[in-house]
């Protein structure tokens, strides 16, 4: 009886600490699940598409741990219809669509289907899969004008001339954000991403991405879920806004009002790079069935607020002004004149202005025979204007192209065309010389005219001198005669008993070769 009591307490002992157990793990469970930050729980539609590096530059160990980062960054986001809409797009040797935007409606189905992806271990060619991104993206971006991010993971390895996708990805209204694993292109990087670029752009080792994770995804959930005005394109003279929209064309419109330096409507004013323009607000009507708009016009380099109001009859304040601060981005100058000028059939003096010391770091000079030949390159100095292209082929036309190399990073490039020189054809030589004395110390010189060339004979060119009776030569006389003049009489020039006389033809791009005699003596 007593060892059936034992028994009974023992087992519920183990009951009850097996129970205690469960209890305390499934909290852990829902405290881990809730540890997802609450602002992602409440997002609406919107699209996140996933451009992951695959290619063969990317180790194994690189992409294991770029999947698992990925597959915990997305945790706290609500998928499905009416909610995030995420897409995975590979980068290899020709784009691979891991699956498409909207393809998974769970949080266990996305975690299932990061896991499956496989690397391709291709080229990387990043412009091919920006294009496919564009078009995915466009698709995706319906009547109401969802949110659309671009998550964008590298190792920074040969990107390639990323700059024209990434800009057209933008000028759609998409915000690109990168992570990059390696030290790679950091100015490319930084061109590709959104602005603000402090929060759109993460450079970090592998074993450290955890460092970032928070921070990106508060980034993503800024995008996806602010009710905000943001910048979603900069350039030096326009700036791209965009909104969630809370009207229709129906039921009011927008009023968007922005002024260089200060709040607009504040009566305050601030002269950061606005010159004359500071305190003088701009604004226009915006329709109700719009989520963004551009400004255009804009100052390089100088401090703007832009605010949106929404106008509704039917909603009189509900709606309270949104605003954003922005820099526009300063103006890079290229070369406005470039010149080329021939030095012969081999060699170019190229140069070009106005010179930009204070922008400009250096010139970088690239030339190619025309069409599709090998580039080289040249580059100089910033406070340098001209540089020397050597070892050219005859007779070539060149593409020749000088670009500024700003100290932001970014460049811009003029191109001229330009062509060397032909290799002269050799000019036909003074085929016979005859040398006749005549009475009084006199020498008559008759030539025969060369063979070639005859349009561009322009005539002959004399020169003799006298020897003396010592032997010596007298200082030399010259003379020209017309192209049809072939004999000259030249007196006193054999008093001391010779005389030397040299003829040369004269043609119109120089002199050719001529004959020389002695007479006498």
């Amino acid at each position: 009886m007593l060892s059936n009591v034992v028994h009974f307490i023992i087992g519920f002992v183990a009951t009850m600490k097996c129970f205690v157990f469960c209890l305390i793990f499934g909290a852990f469970l829902l405290l881990s699940s809730s540890a997802a930050p609450d602002t992602a729980l409440n997002c609406r539609e919107g699209a996140l598409l996933l451009l992951l590096d695959s290619s063969g530059s990317v180790s194994s160990y690189e992409f294991q741990r770029l999947r698992l980062f990925l597959e915990e960054l997305l945790r706290p986001f609500p998928l499905g219809p009416g909610h995030v809409q995420v897409g995975l797009l590979q980068v290899d040797t020709l784009p691979h669509l891991g699956f498409g935007l909207g393809a998974h409606r769970s949080q266990p189905e996305l975690r299932a289907a990061l896991m499956q992806a496989r690397q391709l271990r291709g080229d990387t060619n990043t412009v091919a899969a920006l294009a496919l991104a564009k078009d995915l993206l466009s698709s995706a971006r319906g009547a109401g004008g969802i949110p659309r991010v671009l998550l964008w993971l590298t190792d920074g390895v040969r990107p390639g001339d990323v700059d024209q996708w990434m800009s057209r990805l933008k000028d759609d209204g998409v915000t690109v954000l990168a992570l990059a694993t390696g030290q790679g292109d950091y100015q490319t990087l930084r061109r590709a991403v959104s602005p603000p670029v402090e929060s759109h752009l993460y450079v970090v080792d592998v074993d450290d991405l955890r460092i970032v994770m928070e921070e990106l995804r508060e980034a993503i959930i800024e995008i996806l879920c602010a009710e905000g005005l943001r910048v979603v394109h900069l350039t030096a003279r326009s700036a791209v806004l965009q909104w969630r929209p809370v009207l229709t064309t129906d039921t009011g419109s927008y009023h968007l009002q922005w002024q260089c330096g200060g709040v607009p409507g504040s009566g305050s004013s601030s002269a950061s790079g606005c010159g004359t323009t500071a305190g003088w607000p701009q604004g226009r009507s915006v329709s109700g069935g719009s989520n963004r708009a551009e400004l255009s016009d804009l100052r390089p380099d100088a401090t703007y607020t832009a605010s949106l109001t929404p106008m509704s009859a039917l909603y009189q304040d509900h709606f309270s002004t949104l605003s954003v601060t922005f820099t526009t981005l300063p103006e890079l100058l290229g070369p406005s004149v470039v010149s080329v000028l021939a030095y012969g059939p081999h060699q170019m003096n190229v140069s070009w202005g106005p010179l930009q010391p204070g922008h400009v770091q250096g010139y970088r000079v690239e030339y190619a025979v025309l069409p599709g030949g090998h580039v080289s390159t040249v580059e100089v100095e910033g406070h340098r204007n001209s540089a020397v292209l050597a070892g050219l082929e005859p007779d070539t036309q060149y593409l020749v192209t000088v670009s500024a190399l700003h100290t932001t990073g970014g460049e811009r490039a003029m191109s001229v065309k330009a062509c060397t020189q032909e290799v002269p054809a050799p000019l036909p030589a003074l085929e016979e010389l005859l040398l006749t004395p005549l009475d009084g110390a006199g020498v008559e010189a008759r030539w025969r005219a060369p063979s070639g060339q005859p349009d561009s004979l322009r005539g002959y060119w004399l020169s003799w001198e006298a020897g003396t009776p010592a032997g010596a030569w007298t200082s030399m006389s010259y003379m020209q005669v017309g192209a049809g003049t072939l004999s000259a009489q030249l007196a006193n020039v054999a008093g001391g008993g010779c005389a030397r006389v040299c003829v040369s033809p004269v043609y119109r791009s120089g002199r050719g070769d001529g004959l020389c005699c002695t007479s006498g003596g």
